[in-house]
């Protein structure tokens, strides 16, 4: 009988709803969280526990484990960690920006990365964590996508150039994969060409049709409105955009745009597409989210590991209230534990 591997949970900025979400999760959704263990700091996620228990009762209990195999021996009910960052020196104020907090979320992402492409867990669901502070303590990334894709670089001993990763944002109603990222809105339409049109197909093509078990039928957006509008509003389509899709049809994709940006996700959303490839980040993001950020899940597509997170960010805002809803994170933990299963399946 095979024995799954487990789940790791990366803690997030511990500033940030990260740790509360987590606790929330193993407290009202044990099912889901069965072989998942948090890879972060013990006393961090004890702090969260202590915080959510209700006025007099007992914080749920925080167990401290020395592998990841230990993970199933943890009783129900019982949230196990695994210690894989310096503890702090201090206490790391919640709500605010560091450099402290900043390491910890990097740090805790990096050992989860490098297990995962160990082959040590199954796959990698990723706590919020911010980019100012993941900044200020020294990591040259603009978010997890881009240090996760630098980690599998290394691992696999290519260029980061050589591990094309894709942002996937999906829901039960509306999946959507970006060509560009992390980028300013300049530099997104910079990134608007040939090759990274039809990579992103690629790439999707690939990545839906081992999550559906069929290939997947993919809506393409323009860049500009009414998708151009044949060359008045704008030439990507006609130059770069249309001739990837081309190109990916005849390799067998079954891709079809450009399409008006204002109704291609209406009409993914009834059905007429399995995913839309969006040209840039919010042009992608902002119709999925807001269908509802509680159950919205973020995948990243193209590298050697299941990573998924949650679709929202720290929320310093409410941070040590107690009022963050771990929905998404636990759409994301049952995201990261379907695909983890579809990869050993195709592995097999």
């Amino acid at each position: 009988m095979t024995v799954s591997l487990p789940i790791a949970v990366t803690l997030g900025d511990p500033a940030g709803i990260g740790p509360e979400i987590i606790v929330k999760a193993f407290r009202d959704s044990g099912d889901d969280m069965r072989g998942c263990f948090v890879a972060g700091d013990v006393g961090l996620v004890r702090r969260a526990a202590a915080l959510l228990a209700a006025p007099g009762a007992l914080a749920l209990p925080v167990a401290e484990i020395e592998s990841p195999a230990e993970v199933a021996g943890v009783p129900p009910n019982c949230v196990p960690v695994l210690q894989v960052v310096e503890a702090p020196d201090a206490s790391i104020a919640i709500g605010e920006v560091s450099a402290a907090a900043g390491r910890i979320a990097g740090n805790s992402v990096v050992w989860a990365a490098r297990a995962a492409l160990r082959g040590e867990i199954a796959a990698i669901v990723t706590a919020p964590l911010h980019k100012e502070a993941l900044a200020a303590a020294g990591f040259n990334f603009p978010g997890h996508t881009e240090l996760l894709q630098s980690e599998a670089a290394a691992h696999l001993g290519r260029p980061v150039s050589e591990v094309p990763v894709r942002m996937m944002l999906a829901n039960d109603e509306l999946r959507t994969v970006l060509v560009s990222i992390h980028v300013s809105l300049r530099q997104a339409i910079e990134a608007v060409t040939f090759d990274g049109v039809l990579e992103t197909l690629r790439i999707t093509h690939r990545s839906l049709t081992a999550v559906l078990g069929k290939p997947p039928t993919i809506g393409v957006a323009g860049l500009n409105p009414h998708a151009g509008e044949g060359g008045l509003f704008g030439i990507e389509e006609r130059d770069d955009i249309a001739p990837a899709i081309a190109a990916a049809q005849r390799e067998g994709i079954a891709a079809n745009g450009p399409h008006a940006p204002d109704t291609v996700f209406m009409r993914a959303r009834t059905g007429e597409f399995d995913v839309v490839v969006a040209m840039y980040h919010d042009q992608g993001l902002i119709p999925v989210k807001y269908l509802g950020v509680e159950k919205g899940v973020n995948v990243t597509l193209g590298l050697p590991l299941v990573r998924t997170s949650p679709d929202h960010g720290t929320a310093f805002d409410i941070a040590g209230t107690g009022r963050a809803d771990a929905s998404s994170l636990i759409e994301a933990i049952r995201m990261a534990r379907s695909l983890s299963r579809e990869a050993a399946f195709s592995a097999a």
